[in-house]
């Protein structure tokens, strides 16, 4: 039984009307202490008008909408108030919810209770505050897929096959005088083991694509100094964001900016322009610049296509090798460096060749728009972690290892794929066998 409590689930602002909700087994107690009418007989969702009152005195007129566990978002009883939007009267109806024997509440716990209660999954749970979060239709559009369980369901054709497996072997271990049921050979665990693994590689290549339309990526804009990067920044921002002068080293810090290319987000930073400084601020500009390639998913090398590539400009592409990564030929008005080169004009704003560059470098397809997938670092990790195991698993197999030992890698990756949707990895062994082999009937 989870104790009654409240929270302001609006922002804490001046507004028109302001929502109060309220939940745990003892909220329709609670409310009906403070409310002119009494919940505590409802056994359906219902609306109510009244008042909040303090005693005599009456706090707001208020719309009440109870909910009766477990049809409700945390699975218990709750309540919803839309009050008037005034924060002086929220913060007395708190009050006064609270000191009648509510609490109030964490952070993230109406979710959590719902996950706990088993109205959600835990990939559902992740999903809510990423829609808070969303920057973007295409964002928004994928993330609705986790919280309508269709990511989940990814999930579940993987822990099909992965309990098929183990029940083989444990049947095998447990039962070997029944010669009818299928032996768990090398063959046979090796068979699943690359379906499994290749599940896994195709979830986790999906994966990426989707955070990318998710959370956007991080791309750094380098070069030396005076090639046009803060030019570059402001004309693909369309805004004077970073100062521009004729001055080298104008720009010493990361300057940050966040654009939309055809439904991705890129969070661009501007660094400073790289080269040897006795300067002390520039130096740590520098330095940061160099921070910024290694942290960056995507680098924007800028060089002036109005003179030769020299040892700086080579050595900051040397610096970017392992990045995935575009050489940008900027000042093209001035000389073009040729039709097989990325050339833009960051001055006269003529940079679409780079835009198109940069969608095509992040590889992404109509698929990673419109397709659920698991896509933040949790659930990644985690079916890489499976698959690590099923590489385990498979090599014991190759080198002719016991299947009970096996079986421990197998259940490994087992509880990676349980954890991802936060759910108990425990598998009911002898459930598993009989609903699978009807053994012993």
């Amino acid at each position: 039984m989870f104790e009654t409590i409240v929270a302001l689930a609006t922002p804490p602002l001046k507004s028109a009307l302001a929502v109060i909700r309220v939940s745990g087994n003892g909220c329709f107690d609670i409310v009906s202490k403070v409310f002119s009418k009494d919940l505590r007989q409802i056994d359906k969702r219902t609306a109510l008008v009244g008042d909040i009152k303090n005693g005599e005195q009456t706090i707001d007129q208020a719309v009440l909408i109870a909910y009766k566990g477990p049809r409700s978002f945390t699975g218990e009883d709750s309540v919803e108030i839309l009050s008037h939007g005034s924060m002086l009267i929220v913060n007395q109806i708190i009050d006064l919810l609270i000191a009648n024997g509510a609490r109030y509440a964490e952070r993230g716990e109406y979710s959590m209770r719902s996950f706990l209660n088993g109205k959600m999954d835990l990939v559902q749970a992740e999903s809510i505050n990423d829609l808070i979060n969303a920057s973007t239709q295409e964002a928004k559009d994928l993330i609705m897929m986790s919280l309508e369980g269709k990511v989940s369901e990814l999930i579940q054709p993987l822990k099909v096959k992965l309990a098929d497996l183990i029940s083989l072997i444990e049947v095998n271990i447990d039962y070997p005088e029944y010669e009818d049921i299928e032996q768990a050979n090398s063959q046979k665990i090796l068979q699943f083991a690359d379906e499994i693994i290749e599940f896994i590689d195709n979830l986790v290549k999906d994966g990426e694509k989707g955070r990318i339309v998710k959370d956007g990526v991080k791309v750094a804009i380098v070069g030396k100094p005076n090639v046009g990067k803060s030019s570059l920044l402001n004309a693909l921002m369309d805004e004077e964001k970073a100062i521009v002068t004729d001055i080298a080293g104008t720009t010493r810090d990361i300057v940050e900016g966040d654009i939309n290319v055809n439904g991705i987000v890129l969070h661009l930073l501007d660094t400073a322009g790289i080269r040897d400084s006795y300067d002390t601020v520039e130096s740590i500009g520098i330095n940061r610049a160099k921070k910024a390639i290694e942290e960056a998913e995507l680098v924007l090398v800028v060089l002036d296509s109005s003179r030769d590539i020299d040892d700086e400009d080579k050595e900051i592409i040397e610096l970017a090798k392992n990045k995935s990564c575009i050489i940008v030929y900027n000042k093209a008005d001035i000389k073009n460096p040729g039709e097989d080169k990325i050339s833009v004009s960051a001055l006269k704003k003529d940079i679409q060749p780079l835009r198109d560059k940069i969608y095509e470098v992040l590889g992404l397809d109509e698929k990673a728009f419109k397709s659920p997938s698991l896509n933040n670092a949790r659930q990644i990790g985690l079916l890489k972690q499976a698959k690590k195991s099923m590489e385990t698993a498979k090599e014991d197999t190759l080198n002719n290892l016991s299947v009970d030992l096996i079986s421990v890698s197998l259940m490994d990756a087992y509880s990676a794929i349980c954890e991802i949707l936060g759910e108990k990895s425990e598998i009911d062994i002898s459930k598993e066998i009989f609903s699978r082999f009807c053994v012993g009937k």
